[in-house]
């Protein structure tokens, strides 16, 4: 299968512009997982998306060591969690996931929230860390900078951002020495973040979407009566029997039609060989295109309520809505 690749401006690298997700949500345990890489390495996957909170690395990690796929081969993303932001930390955070990993480097490393706030595994929606802050851009700083001396020591090639709003970004960009090669947001089509979506195609910036097929198997806290469901959604569905496809290729079209780098998750080789021929042929008409654009109905599903901090109204406060990041006066410095 002949999967295309997204090139990075800056380096010249190549990101297959399809990737498979490892996060379980508290629903699939580490070696079942690490099984599901086994199969999409088997199908043709080359762009594996990982992160350190899955707690999973080590026996993914394996399944890479065990694999014959030259290292230049694969695309390997993973991500800083929230308890260790900070100068200290970052290095202590990546050279763990290195270990785990059995890799030399890493092709791309995210900060995964933009705030050092943490939750236990498995918790419910109303669970809050009680030393939880809003974003503070002296303090993302200081990590950014610790990311950015990660490329000089050649222990990543890339680094990037998660869960980014506007707001955040154009500052991380007035400041950074090395800017970000990616942002991972969700991104399907009913929430689709049009604006977001463009400011960071115009500045360079490739958006890998996660949650792409409005992710069905998500954790029970990040869901809600009024989320909207794309594979059920008419004019999709109506798509994918034009394409005779399932609705979840529409999505994952809709992706690629539009620049984003999916991840989708699935531990069947069915779905996960589906998932991958879904951006390789049969692309959806510009008609199509403009058609799922007018569904979009910003169904954010993932909105990280157990990142909230005290004086937080509610998780609006998180994502910057009006273009304003506000920080009470007693958390700054």
């Amino acid at each position: 299968m002949n999967i295309p690749y997204i090139t990075i401006k800056q380096t010249g690298a190549k990101m297959p512009a399809i990737g498979v997700g490892t996060f379980g949500s508290d629903r699939i345990d580490s070696i079942e997982m690490a099984n599901s890489v086994k199969l999409a390495l088997k199908v043709g996957y080359r762009n594996i998306d990982c992160a350190r909170v899955y707690d999973n690395e080590k026996e993914i990690g394996k399944i890479l060591k065990a694999s014959s796929i030259k290292r230049e081969d694969l695309w390997i993303t993973s991500k800083l969690w929230n308890d260790m932001h900070g100068e200290k930390n970052v290095g202590i955070s990546v050279r763990a996931t290195l270990a785990d990993l059995q890799l030399d480097y890493l092709d791309l490393f995210l900060v995964h929230w933009p705030f050092p706030n943490f939750h236990p595994p498995k918790c419910d929606v109303s669970a809050r860390n009680p030393n939880a802050r809003p974003y503070i851009h002296e303090e993302f700083m200081e990590t950014w900078r610790a990311m950015e001396s990660l490329v000089d020591q050649g222990l990543v090639r890339h680094i990037g951002t998660s869960n980014m709003s506007k707001a955040k970004m154009a500052l991380l960009l007035s400041d950074c020495r090395i800017r970000p090669v990616a942002n991972q947001m969700e991104l399907h089509p009913c929430f689709q973040q049009q604006e977001l979506l463009g400011y960071m195609k115009k500045e360079g910036i490739i958006p890998i979407g996660f949650s792409p097929l409005g992710s069905p198997n998500r954790p029970d806290r990040d869901t809600t009566e009024d989320d909207a469901v794309d594979m059920e959604h008419p004019v999709v569905v109506a798509i994918a029997k034009a394409h005779n496809v399932h609705p979840a290729a529409i999505c994952l079209k809709w992706a690629q039609a539009n620049g984003i780098v999916p991840i989708p998750q699935s531990t069947k080789e069915r779905n996960l060989r589906s998932n991958l021929e879904s951006v390789v042929s049969d692309p959806l008409t510009p008609q199509e295109v403009a058609m799922l654009e007018k569904i979009d109905c910003n169904s954010r599903l993932i909105k990280g309520q157990v990142f909230l901090w005290p004086e937080a109204e509610n998780w609006t406060d998180l994502w910057d809505e009006d273009g304003i990041i506000r920080v009470p006066d007693h958390y700054r410095k």
